[in-house]
């Protein structure tokens, strides 16, 4: 009798160590997401330096291994790169910023007389809606919109270079501590490197190309700050599948209101960087990127998501990446396998108990020795 007792005790046990499972990880996903919150200041910074490490890696290899520059000798000159590229981004924000400032009144002045003809080709009367004719239409955008634009911009950029500042100071402890004898171990920080090089090389190429074919268009039409949109164009890149809707919607307002362009510009200037972006965003890019970081797309939005919670826009830049190195990590651990199979898209390993029939740690080496 105790022993058919201690059986049903097993077995029960058994049945209620799914439903454990789950608890326990909805418990430290919350956990996790507070501590990540409550960590911002420190791992935002921390987390860029070590993303922008990856972006000057192939710069430092190429001068160490093709130009037989010495370490010490390639860093410094990629660190000069680096400022003079911050420095060149940091006049083209200046300028854009000062160029926006002094047409806003010009495009506050066309917004208020498209809002008074669609008001008078509009029925409002009939449909309720009265204007009053001393305010003008309902929509109006006020006479200081230039001062707070300004200050607005001014303060995110006085934010960016508060941080900016110390991510340079982890980007020269991380390049400083870079050795080459760290690049050819065979272990778990060597396949994190390998995979997040990869994507970030591919995505980098792909946000270049993209930001020089819109920039490319939009001269041509000649619509005003086309060098901005395309910088845009070039960061939101990186941000997959929002990131192309939001560069593409972005020079509507401009496009819209600027009274120099002809309706067939301003049909053209909204439709050939749609189109480019859907070329490369969703047909190019994905056999590029190939299973650079065998993510399945529900587990890339929902991380979007998570991280751009916590971590505002920077959270949804390194969004991809940290799922891919979660998803590593996952992989080299048998407990979290079923997760790391869940985040590539293998439901079947899930409901299976995690078995794929394949050893995921080889896999994964034979994946990132492509």
């Amino acid at each position: 009798m105790k022993k058919n007792q201690g059986m049903k005790e097993t077995d029960e046990a058994r049945a209620d160590r799914p439903v454990q499972t789950f608890c326990l990880l909805v418990l430290t996903l919350i956990a996790s997401g507070f501590a990540l919150y409550a960590l911002k200041p420190v791992l935002v910074p921390f987390v860029l330096a070590v993303f922008f490490t990856y972006c000057l890696s192939p710069v430092i290899d190429f001068q160490t291994r093709l130009l037989r520059f010495p370490p010490t000798v390639a860093l410094a000159v990629t660190g000069l790169l680096g400022m003079a590229g911050l420095v060149a981004i940091a006049f083209l924000v200046a300028a854009a910023v000062g160029a926006m400032s002094d047409s806003l009144p010009v495009y506050q002045a066309q917004f208020n007389r498209l809002t008074e003809d669609l008001a008078q080709l509009v029925p409002l009367d009939r449909l309720g809606i009265r204007v009053d004719p001393q305010t003008g239409p309902i929509i109006r955008v006020p006479e200081n919109a230039s001062v707070r634009f300004v200050s607005a911009v001014l303060a995110e950029t006085t934010a960016l270079i508060s941080n900016g500042a110390i991510v340079l100071i982890f980007m020269m402890f991380i390049l400083l501590g870079r050795t080459s004898a760290s690049k050819n171990q065979d272990g778990l920080l060597a396949e994190i490197e390998n995979r997040v090089k990869r994507y970030i090389s591919r995505t980098v190429l792909m946000s270049v190309l993209t930001g020089v074919l819109i920039v490319a268009v939009l001269a041509i039409l000649r619509v005003p700050f086309a060098s901005v949109f395309g910088f845009l164009a070039f960061l939101l890149n990186f941000i997959p599948n929002i990131g192309s809707v939001v560069a593409t919607i972005l020079p509507l307002p401009v496009v819209l209101l600027s009274p120099e362009l002809s309706p067939t510009a301003k049909v053209l200037a909204l439709a050939i960087p749609a189109a480019i972006q859907v070329l490369l965003g969703s047909i190019i890019q994905p056999k590029l990127q190939g299973s650079a970081l065998n993510l399945h797309p529900v587990a890339v939005l929902m991380s979007l998501i998570f991280f751009g919670m916590i971590w505002g826009m920077v959270g949804a830049f390194l969004a991809t990446p940290i799922a891919a190195v979660i998803r590593i990590i996952f992989e080299r651990i048998p407990a979290t396998q079923p997760l790391a199979e869940l985040l590539a898209g293998h439901l079947d390993a899930v409901s299976v108990g995690g078995k794929t029939g394949k050893p995921p740690v080889g896999g994964a080496r034979a994946e990132s020795g492509r």
